[in-house]
C-alpha cells in the first residue's frame, strides 16, 4: 500500500519535474522496485536500465542497462546467426538464380570433376614416367659411393647426384599436386551434394 501511494505521489509531481527541467528526464526503478525520476542519472543507478520522457510523462526512448555476460554472449550469438542466415539468403538466391534442375547441378558438378580427374590422370602418367627415370638414375649410381657395397668404388659424379637429387623434387611435388587434385575433387562432389540437398528443399522436392 505505501508503494502504491508513493508511486501516485511520484507519477502527481512528474509533470512538475518536467517543467522545471530542460533536456531530458529520465525514469528507472530501483532493485527495491521503487521508481525514481531525474534529468540525470545518480553513479549508484548508471546499470540500471533507464526510460526517456517527454514533457508528457509519455516514454520516448529506453537506455539499456548494463548488460551481464549472459546477456552479451546471447546477443553475440543472436548477431552471428543474423548473418548467417544473411550469408545463408544470399546463397540461396544465387542457387535458385544459376539452375533450373537438379539435373543442370549435377552436369555442372560432373564437368568440375572431370577436369580434376584430367589433371590426377596426366599427374600419374607424369610420376609413372619419373619413377623409371629414377629407376634408371639409381642403378648408374649402384656404381659409386655411397651407393655401391664396393670399398674401392669412386664417389658419384656431381651432375649424377645433382640430377637424382632434382628428379626426387620432382617426384615430391608431383605427389604433392596428385594429392591436391584428389582432395579438391572430393570438396568438389561434397559441395555439390549439399548444393543439390538445399536446390531440393527450396524446390520442395522430394525423393
Amino acid at each position: 500500500m505505501r508503494k502504491r501511494m508513493l508511486t501516485v505521489v511520484l507519477f502527481s509531481l512528474l509533470p512538475m519535474a518536467l517543467s522545471a527541467q530542460e533536456g531530458k528526464v529520465f525514469r528507472w526503478v530501483d532493485s527495491n522496485g521503487q521508481i525514481h525520476f531525474g534529468d540525470s542519472i545518480p553513479v549508484e543507478y548508471s546499470d540500471f536500465p533507464k526510460e526517456v520522457l517527454n514533457e508528457h510523462g509519455v516514454t520516448v526512448d529506453n537506455v539499456q542497462g548494463k548488460m551481464t555476460a549472459e546477456e552479451r554472449e546471447a546477443e553475440r550469438i543472436a548477431a552471428e546467426q543474423l548473418v548467417a542466415q544473411a550469408l545463408q539468403n544470399r546463397a540461396d538466391q544465387a542457387l535458385l538464380a544459376t539452375y533450373l534442375t537438379v539435373e543442370e547441378i549435377l552436369m555442372h558438378r560432373d564437368r568440375r570433376v572431370e577436369l580434376f580427374q584430367a589433371q590426377s590422370r596426366v599427374t600419374e602418367l607424369y610420376l609413372s614416367n619419373l619413377a623409371r627415370r629414377m629407376e634408371t638414375l639409381r642403378g648408374d649410381a649402384a656404381r659409386y659411393k655411397p651407393y655401391s657395397d664396393d670399398n674401392d668404388a669412386p664417389m658419384i659424379p656431381e651432375s649424377l647426384a645433382y640430377h637424382i637429387r632434382q628428379t626426387k623434387e620432382t617426384i615430391d611435388r608431383h605427389e604433392r599436386n596428385l594429392r591436391k587434385y584428389q582432395s579438391d575433387e572430393q570438396r568438389i562432389i561434397s559441395r555439390f551434394a549439399g548444393d543439390i540437398s538445399r536446390f531440393k528443399t527450396l524446390k520442395g522436392i522430394h525423393e
